[in-house]
């Protein structure tokens, strides 16, 4: 592209002062090829004042070829003329090509009109990706726009799974208390399967709720930018004015400003359809048409069949969820919201857990673990370098090290369980990642490191009460006692004392008496 005032100065010239094509080019620095391109699109025949070209001859045999086939590329074409002839190179052939091309005829669509309460557009939006724990999860919000008041709904969630297209449909309802009478999509995955022309098969997943709910979904036809255009323009409009230098705190804050912005700012426009409406007022008039809600809301449960292994964890959306340890080796069903996950024997509830949207996490039921440990005693060393694998993972190359010493790791993974207890996962991952880098993976190393962060921060040393795993010791009463008692304890030590001295002098002279009874 170049500036709408060289553009000019070039139609100047060649209209005024009648220079030809690679004068201009020349002159202003430009190549010939981008002088054709501003002349050919002020409507000049430049098949009329290029020069003769060796590409002359094949001419009828491209426009006869591009009638055939529009889209047929200019590299296929050099091959077929080269074949029947054609002496030069492909760059000049491809701008001939380009001269001869037919235009396709832009579409004009009609300005759709819908009645209030009868339509609502539908659409996911990408928002990038964000950050969970270790996880970097998908953003994209659900946006639902209705088409006669343009009233906005927006909500965010990981991924544009069905659970979440589902509950992006149910919690839209909700927010407005009512439901459109039907909804338009872009030919989504989620709401339809297959299309062959006017031939559609529907998700049955988005058919059951469209019964629930009562409303009709209909698909846009494809590349019709007039019947979508209403939710795209929402979407663009929420890029500009919501999510453009957003910040947020987690998802959670993100919708709590979403939820404030659609209700505040949207819902204060003017309504691009009714001017002397705003949207919180055409809004009113769309609600008083749309359809009732129905007693319950449609179920939007992930329901997902999982496998449990040799070790009482089921693996759902990138974490682990522990089960008591009498299912292993069993098929159960994971039944999850956003906030938490259920897993089901049959119809019973075997674990209850909130739900994480980190990765590689264990997420565990105190009860399940120390269950276990009461059946198999002899897998604490085990229980206790997977707990440090999962809170510090850098602990695994350090044991791996110490193992090739031929070290004790019962003795280290119990002093690295009570540097956890003290320091807290974040600062023993930290300082187990140095001893490992500097070439010390020694348990002095990572004290040492502890102890030394700990005083640049200025922090009180930590008390650690070790006590031994033990019911009967952890739960010991201690009787306090006067101190009256150790006086006693005292005296009658010192009298004891006072009367064994005469025996020991008795007893060291025995042996003198008996050599002298001897030597008589």
């Amino acid at each position: 592209m170049i500036p709408a005032d060289r553009e000019a100065e070039i139609m100047r010239l060649y209209h005024a002062e009648h220079w030809k094509v690679g004068t201009i080019a020349s002159q202003l620095g430009l190549h010939h090829y981008t002088v054709e391109r501003v002349l050919r699109q002020s409507g000049i025949d430049m098949a009329t004042i290029l020069r003769p070209s060796m590409a002359d001859p094949y001419v009828p045999f491209i426009v006869e070829q591009l009638e055939k086939y529009p889209k047929l590329c200019a590299s296929r074409l050099f091959e077929m003329v080269k074949d029947r002839g054609y002496p030069g190179g492909p760059d000049h052939f491809r701008e001939v090509v380009s001269r001869y091309r037919p235009r396709p005829q832009p579409e004009a669509y009609m300005r759709l009109r819908t009645l209030p309460g009868e339509v609502a557009q539908c659409d996911w939006g990408h928002f990038g990706k964000i950050r969970v724990g270790r996880a970097k999860r998908k953003l994209l919000g659900f946006v639902m726009t209705a088409a006669w008041s343009r009233k906005v709904f927006l909500r965010f969630y990981f991924g544009e799974a069905m659970p979440n297209f589902l509950r992006g449909h149910v919690d839209a309802f909700t927010a407005w208390g009512v439901c459109p009478r039907v909804i338009w999509y872009d030919n989504l995955k989620s709401a339809v399967i297959e299309r062959i022309g006017d031939a559609i098969r529907f998700n049955e997943t988005i058919l059951a709720l469209a019964g629930h709910y009562h409303f009709e979904p209909r698909p846009v036809a494809p590349r019709r930018g007039n019947e979508k255009g209403r939710v795209e323009r929402s979407i663009r409009y929420i890029r500009d004015s919501f999510f453009a230098a957003r910040e947020y705190d987690g998802i959670d804050d993100l919708n709590h400003q979403a939820i404030k912005w659609a209700d505040g700012i949207s819902a204060d426009r003017r309504c691009p359809g009714e001017r002397h409406l705003t949207v919180r007022e055409a809004f009113e008039i769309d609600r008083s048409s749309m359809l009732a809600l129905p007693d319950n809301p449609y179920p939007t449960e992930e329901r997902v069949e999982v496998s449990v292994g040799k070790t009482p964890y089921i693996r759902f959306d990138l974490n682990d969820y522990s089960v008591p340890h009498t299912l292993v080796k069993r098929t159960l069903v994971v039944a999850a919201t956003l906030d938490q996950v259920r897993v089901l024997d049959g119809s019973q509830i075997a674990a209850t857990h909130p739900r994480s949207f980190d990765r590689d996490r264990q997420i565990e039921n105190p009860a399940h673990i120390e269950a276990l440990i009461e059946r198999k005693r002899h897998a604490r060393k085990e229980r206790g370098m997977d707990r440090l694998h999962h809170a510090v993972p850098s602990t695994r190359q350090m044991l791996m090290a110490i193992a090739e010493r031929g070290g004790n790791l019962g003795s280290t993974t119990s002093r690295l369980l009570s540097l956890l207890e003290a320091n807290g996962a974040d600062a023993l991952e930290s300082a187990v990642q140095e001893a490992v880098a500097s070439n010390t993976p020694h348990l002095a190393a990572v004290h040492q490191i502890l102890e030394r962060n700990r005083h640049e921060r200025g922090q009180a040393p930590p008390i650690a009460v070790q006590l031994p795993d033990d019911p009967r010791v952890r739960n010991v009463v201690v009787k306090p006692h006067s101190l009256g008692a150790y006086d006693e304890l005292a005296q009658n030590k010192g009298a004891r004392h006072d009367a064994a001295e005469p025996q020991a002098a008795t007893a060291a002279r025995a042996p003198s008496d008996c050599h002298t009874g001897g030597n008589q």
